[in-house]
């Protein structure tokens, strides 16, 4: 049992607080949810106050109220009663016989405008039966007499789903699931709105007091009885428990388990509910209000709000732990559960299985130690303390007190055994790792990131730099003295930069690749630290480097600036400042232009130009070089070719200046077709080269995107180079049939036939010839289909025509026309398709006018 001084009323809202400028300020009704404080007034304003608590080393506390805001609902009426439903982010204001829907934060009704008209009373269902998360059962008191309406409430919407009718006008209610607990206006009834079954309790005289009905706990209930007794009855209509003896004025009445509280006109007093004794006695003057929410009993005058703060129930529990009864303290604590507040509750039970879990500990009973730790929700700092060194020395960390166990650290408990210690090490790293995501981490990440990543240090384990690369709490102070004791400088690095030290995670890698320090961690550290600059968004720290990672290696390093993001390619990394620093490193300024030209299509002719250039001097250099190989020249030629096809912005003149007389023909080749030089061009392809494939390739290259006609004429050419006479005839001859073979649909056959020598034969041509008929037949055909298909719809048109003439109109005066209304006065008209008469000026008119209103499309 309790000391006698269960309760310390403390203020939570003064009335200046309240008030402010304002004169007068009636406190209607209050209503709690979590650290949210909402007050209703008698001038239809409803406050918003945030609630701090701040617990007292006598077990007590004190609470400051913040206020955040307040608003006037609209009408002229007092706010009688507030109901907060947090699962919607709703308040549930009752004004003017009407419940409407506000912001539990910014006290803004739903745009909806959802209410509940006609109410003189609410009530919510705290055990809803119609398992819909998203909404909140309520039952009011209608102003309709002897009517009880339910409802749900939505965010933005209510819906009615039953209206009871009781025997007698309702004056209070209280809603248990299907249950009903009514005080009429002679008695109390039970009635279940799903049966319609209801039961009477005992009868009381609405006109001398002030009916109670306040559920307490699941199917119970709490009643104003005659006679000052506080009643409990269950939905089945018994009592369970022996009535408390409180005031014949009570006002109102509240549960703090294992108390009843009661407010009359002068006191607040608190009756036991194990022995109904009655245990306190506080003056209270003027206080009209008593509730409780989650725990917490808030009691109000007109003018101010108070707080019931109960002084610690563990005392008792911990008093038979301390004598080391801890089945008992269980016994105590399970029978209490369904009562004490949920948060009490926890705080008792978990220490029993915390100190149980060390118990198991200590045996190397890790799994047994783990599961009720977990259950207990240990403070994992209590375990990290065990082991020296471990908790950063920044950490304002104490031991529970009383102490949970009874070691000083992990040599004491281990006795020196190393082979224990790294059996406990070992569960400390696999325990810590798990609850560093959950919410037993919360408040002190800290402590357990950095104890975690202590313990991976010293045991070399992989799971280090899993720790450091993603979200972590990782001390720096701590954790950098430690990884650089154990030599970890790839991982201090990371450090680094999770702490946004970036200079000092590069410089610190660049050391490990130079060889200054030494560090095996990751073997592709250089290709790493080219990574991180490439997304680095500190630009003077990529400059810095940036010579670094280009002497090391062009081609590598070079990526710094190729695959930099676009989105964060800043002014500092113009392609023109970038250049100027790859001045000095020409395979990367290689390898930056292909990255401008080919993959950001910078249409730009100076890097097309400078590209061509240095593909050029690469081509040239290997040409000369006595030792070079093959290959290499190849490729380099081939990107050089590509970009000439392909690139439309480079100098043209400048580079064939370059290419005369260093005997590069299909470069010079292709220079001549950008001209439009196409008989240079082929010349070179036919006569120098002898590439007769290469020559077709530049026709259809030429051609590409081109008209028919362009086309035929650069094939045309090209057969004409073949058939001009010379020592290199038979060749030309046989690379000449091969063109018009493969190629016949781009030759004009007309034409081509008189060129061709006599002593060809048909057998020779005979793919170019039989391409050529069928090409011609089928134009000849196609011509054909579309003239029928003219003359058929000219016929169409000729039908419809004489259709139109064949049918008669009559005219008469009455007949008006269909734009003007008006009559005809003379037999002349137009008449339209459908049918329709109009004047010859109207339908003059409207073909000047074509967004005149008429009768149809066409005359």
């Amino acid at each position: 049992m309790m000391s006698t001084k269960a309760f310390t009323l403390v203020s939570a809202v003064e009335w200046e607080l309240l008030a402010g400028d304002k004169e007068r300020v009636h406190i209607e009704c209050v209503e709690c949810c979590g650290k949210n404080l909402y007050v209703g007034t008698g001038d239809c304003v409803v406050y918003h106050f945030l609630l701090e608590e701040r617990a007292l080393p006598t077990g007590t506390a004190t609470f400051s109220a913040t206020k955040q805001l307040h608003r006037h609902l609209g009408f002229r009426k007092p706010v009688n009663e507030l109901r907060a439903a947090s699962a919607l982010n709703r308040l549930l204001v009752l004004c003017d016989n009407s419940i409407t829907l506000v912001n539990m934060m910014s006290l803004e009704p739903v745009p909806s405008g959802a209410r509940i008209k006609g109410a003189a009373a609410l009530a919510l269902n705290e055990n809803p039966v119609n398992g819909d998360p998203f909404c909140v059962e309520v039952c009011i008191i209608s102003v309709k007499r002897r009517t009880i309406q339910l409802f749900l409430v939505y965010e933005d919407r209510v819906q009615i789903v039953r209206e009871v009718s009781t025997p007698e006008q309702p004056l209070a209610v209280a809603v248990d699931g299907h249950f009903l607990c009514l005080a009429l206006t002679t008695q109390y009834i039970i009635l279940n709105y799903n049966t319609g079954f209801s039961q009477d309790l005992f009868p009381y005289c609405s006109e001398e007091k002030r009916p109670i009905v306040k559920r307490i706990g699941r199917q119970e209930f709490l009643l104003a009885g005659p006679g000052g007794l506080g009643m409990f009855a269950t939905v089945a209509g018994i009592s369970q428990r022996a009535p408390v003896h409180w005031s014949e004025n009570v006002i109102g009445a509240a549960i703090c388990f294992p108390y009843v509280i009661a407010l009359d006109d002068e006191f607040i007093t608190v009756h036991s509910m194990l022995d109904q004794q009655q245990k306190q006695t506080l003056p209270f003057k003027e206080g009209h209000i008593l509730q409780d929410f989650e725990g917490r009993v808030i009691v109000a005058t007109s003018k101010g709000v108070y707080i019931l703060v109960p002084l610690p129930l563990e005392k008792q529990i911990q008093d038979l732990l301390a004598s080391h009864r801890v089945e008992e303290a269980l016994v105590l604590a399970k029978g209490a559960r369904r009562n004490i507040p949920k948060e009490k509750f926890q705080v008792m039970y978990r220490r029993i299985l915390q100190q149980a879990g060390f118990i198991q500990f200590a045996q190397l009973q890790f799994l047994e130690a783990k599961e009720l730790f977990r259950s207990g929700q240990l403070d994992v700092r209590e375990l990290i303390s065990l082991y020296p060194f471990l908790l950063p020395t920044s950490s304002s960390f104490t031991r529970s007190h009383p102490p949970l166990h009874e070691y000083a650290d992990l040599n004491q408990l281990t006795q020196g055994d190393q082979e224990k210690m790294a059996k406990c090490k070992r569960f400390l790293m696999s325990y810590l790792n798990e609850v560093r995501s959950t919410e037993v981490a919360n408040g002190y990440k800290e402590d357990i990131d950095t104890a975690l990543l202590k313990l991976y240090a010293e045991a070399d384990h992989d799971s280090l730099l899993d720790l450091l690369v993603t979200e972590n709490s990782c001390l720096l102070t701590d954790s950098a003295a430690w990884l650089e004791k154990h030599n970890k400088y790839f991982a201090l690095g990371l450090l680094y930069h999770y702490n946004n030290q970036d200079a000092a995670a590069v410089q610190l890698w660049v050391n490990i690749v130079n060889g200054d320090i030494h560090d095996s961690t990751r073997s592709d550290l250089y290709e790493y630290v080219v990574d991180f600059l490439t997304y680095s968004l500190d630009q003077e720290l990529v400059w810095k480097y940036a010579d670094w990672v280009l002497q090391k290696s062009e081609e590598v390093g070079v990526q710094v600036f190729t695959k930099r993001p676009l989105d964060e390619q800043q002014s500092s990394f113009s392609p023109d400042s970038v250049i100027t620093c790859l001045k000095k490193y020409p395979k990367a300024l290689v390898k930056y232009l292909e990255h401008l030209v080919t993959d950001r299509r910078l249409q730009k002719e100076e890097y097309h130009t400078q590209l061509a250039l240095l593909y050029l001097d690469e081509v040239l250099r290997q040409r000369s070089g006595a030792d070079s190989e093959a290959a290499e020249a190849t490729e380099a030629q081939l990107k050089l070719r590509r970009l000439l096809q392909k690139s439309d912005l480079y100098r043209v003149h400048l580079l064939i200046d370059r290419i005369r007389g260093a005997g590069l023909p299909m470069e010079s080749a292709i220079l001549h077709g950008k001209l439009e030089e196409h008989e240079e061009a082929l010349r070179i392809l036919v006569h120098e080269l002898r590439d007769f494939p290469a020559a077709e390739d530049y026709c259809l290259w030429r051609s590409e995107g081109r008209d028919p006609p362009y086309r035929q004429r650069l094939f045309h050419t090209l057969l004409a180079m073949y058939l001009q006479p010379g020592p290199a005839a038979p060749e030309l001859t046989v690379a000449a049939t091969d063109l018009l073979n493969h190629h016949a649909a781009d030759f004009d056959a007309a034409q081509v036939l008189p060129l061709l020598p006599g002593s060809w034969s048909v057998q020779l041509l005979r793919p170019f010839l039989t391409g050529a008929v069928r090409s011609s037949v089928h134009a000849r055909r196609t011509t054909q289909v579309a003239l029928g298909l003219a003359k058929s719809e000219n016929l169409i048109y000729k039908y419809d025509k004489m259709k139109l003439k064949g049918s008669s109109v009559q005219l008469s005066d009455k007949k008006v026309c269909q734009m003007c209304q008006n009559p005809f006065c003379e037999p002349v008209f137009v008449r339209y398709p459908n049918g329709g008469l109009v004047h010859t000026h109207c339908a003059a008119s409207r073909h000047t006018n074509p967004s005149s209103p008429g009768p149809g499309a066409r005359t």
